[in-house]
């Protein structure tokens, strides 16, 4: 938790001076049983009313401004606590920003959130408590035996025999618990996973009418975290049953010992309630302590998890500092002996990649599930860093660029369509902010999408819902290429981007890519051999290799893989005829 401290360097004052109007009301709340030993042993004894209002006068100023001091401190820590919430959340949003690929699949996207939420939450508790009590508990404890001290030695003995014991036991709770809370916070990011997968696949679960089953694995779950959290729980409520019993104990033992002293003429009856007040005091202060335990121990479970993310550095290292000097006449792409792995696992998803792509050409990508298409193209704009070989664009390595500079040059189209809650117009401004409404509608008129935008009734204004759940999978994609064409990009990669629309707009995509962005080298990758028949060059993967590059009449020729492919969706007279008509 200390290394998040740093979060709390604007709020340094509350820091402070909250602590310290916290112990001023505890030096009052320490003064509170002397005056009560006085009003005893001197007002009630001699009957002196005008001592006993006087004293009770006292008692009264000392209690409104402990209130008042306690206050001040709630409002302190509430400005810390939350502004350090505040501050952590921006830092750990903006560190998962940085994060390359590698490190996002790693953690996954419900964990994420769940560290981001309630871990974040569970933290700002911890400050807040820091605040108000943590500095205001051992100093009760520690206050209170002191004046004990200053009213009879031998009794206040009793004081220092049970401080250690109830430490001991503090000791043992939270050893015993902070495990325990760490693995709650584990099945907390499963509870999130498993929630975001029904909420997105809602459809499919009932498709396929598996909601019973989902709620299975949902209690399962929640089942886990139950019995975690009972198990945390008994050995926690451990904590003030047993403090309790000491103390009581304690003041037990002052009561009957103290009653000795007082037959004796060493103390008065004053001095023993004193005694026995500051014992309570005591009690109140650590039951305050073991429930601050508690908080502190979950906390130190979440605070683990945050920094784990915050120590996470990314694979892919920026050279924010980089010139690259490009080459006039160099390929738009090159790749040259390309090897990629996963994690460096040893296991290549991609082995050693060649080819060029110009300025102007269409680049085709094929073959089967799993082969590697995806990958090859999320190394262009690294997303991922090669395993060995380099990748250049206009004859400079990638990691030679600025990511900044290197993926401004590039529109990338997701597998997935990725669209935000928000306008038509503010989704296409994702691709350059201050388009004009002329360029959004030739983007769209080139991706097949003009045409049904026109008709929504807010045009351009018409709101689209968080992952545009209110379009339907053809209607998304275009927008997707739509928004990527709004950059004018010098690479558009459309990453099987056209697999929900029909032969028909797919063809008028095609074309109109062809016609209006001339100049724009265009990787497209689909499972269609229609789709990338035309394309001026064919690259076809197979378990991560290139296993046949050249046009589509080329590769009909050349390429087993590729005419499997082709021979799966069309017919064995139309590919013979496609090779007699060349």
């Amino acid at each position: 938790m200390f290394k998040l401290a740093r979060f709390l360097k604007k709020y340094r004052l509350q820091v402070i001076f909250g602590p310290i109007f916290k112990l001023t009301e505890a030096i009052f709340e320490l003064i509170v049983p002397l005056v009560m030993a006085d009003i005893i042993d001197k007002g009630i004894s001699s009957s002196d009313e005008g001592f006993i209002y006087r004293a009770g006068a006292l008692i009264v100023v000392l209690g409104v401004c402990g209130l008042a001091f306690a206050l001040i401190c709630q409002y302190m820590a509430s400005v810390a606590s939350q502004g350090f919430g505040t501050e952590l959340r921006r830092e750990l949003f903006s560190h998962i920003d940085s994060l390359s690929h590698s490190e996002l699949d790693e953690f996954g996207t419900a964990s994420l959130i769940t560290r981001l939420t309630s871990d974040v939450n569970q933290l700002q508790v911890a400050v807040a408590m820091l605040i108000r009590l943590v500095v205001r508990a051992p100093f009760l404890v520690l206050g209170a035996t002191v004046m004990a001290f200053t009213i009879d030695f031998k009794l206040s003995l009793i004081f220092v025999a049970a401080i250690p014991l109830i430490a001991v036991t503090l000791w043992f709770v939270t050893a015993k618990t902070i495990p325990f809370y760490k693995n709650i916070q584990k099945k907390l990011d499963k509870t999130a996973r498993i929630t975001q997968e029904n909420l997105i696949g809602a459809r499919a679960v009932r498709a396929f009418a598996k909601q019973e089953h989902e709620e299975e694995r949902f209690r399962e779950n929640a089942d886990d975290i139950n019995r975690i959290a009972v198990r945390a729980g008994k050995i926690s409520a451990l904590l003030n049953p047993v403090t309790s019993i000491i103390l009581n104990l304690a003041v037990v033992a002052i009561i009957w010992l103290g009653g000795y002293s007082v037959d004796a003429g060493e103390l008065s009856q004053g001095q023993i309630i004193a005694l026995v007040n500051y014992m309570n005091q005591i009690l109140l202060a650590l039951i305050v302590v073991s429930n601050l335990v508690v908080i502190f121990t979950k906390s130190a479970a979440s605070a683990a998890r945050i920094n784990e993310v915050l120590e996470a550095l990314p694979s892919v290292k920026e050279n924010t500092n980089a010139e690259p000097h490009m080459a006039e006449n160099a390929p738009m792409i090159e790749f040259d002996g390309v090897y990629f792995s996963y994690h460096n696992n040893g296991e290549n998803a991609l082995e050693n990649i060649d080819f060029t792509a110009n300025k102007g050409e269409t680049i085709g990508i094929i073959g089967g599930t799993g082969s590697g298409k995806s990958t090859l193209i999320n190394l262009i704009p690294r997303f991922y860093d090669v395993s060995g070989g380099a990748i250049k664009v206009k004859g400079v390595d990638v990691r030679d660029y600025p990511l900044k500079r290197l993926r401004s040059m590039i529109g990338v189209v997701p597998q997935k369509a990725a669209l935000f809650s928000g306008t038509v117009r503010d989704n296409m401004k994702w691709g350059k902010s201050d388009i004009t409404d002329s360029e959004i509608e030739n983007a769209l008129k080139t991706a097949q999408a003009y045409d049904f935008i026109k008709e929504l009734p807010d045009g351009l204004d018409s709101m689209i819902l968080q992952e545009g759940k209110n379009l339907s999978g053809g209607q998304k994609q275009r927008l997707t290429i739509a928004r990527a064409l709004c950059r004018k990009p010098e690479i558009l990669i459309l990453d099987d981007s056209a697999s929900a629309l029909d032969y028909a707009t797919d063809l008028k995509l095609r074309t109109a890519i062809k016609e209006n962005c001339g100049d724009m080298t265009v990787i497209i990758i689909s499972q269609r051999a229609n789709t990338v028949k035309a394309a001026d060059k064919i690259i076809v993967l197979n378990d991560g290799a290139a296993v046949g590059i050249g046009t589509h009449k080329e590769l009909l020729a050349s390429c087993g893989e590729y005419c499997e492919i082709c021979l799966s969706q069309f017919s064995a007279e139309e590919i013979e005829k496609e090779l007699q008509d060349e």
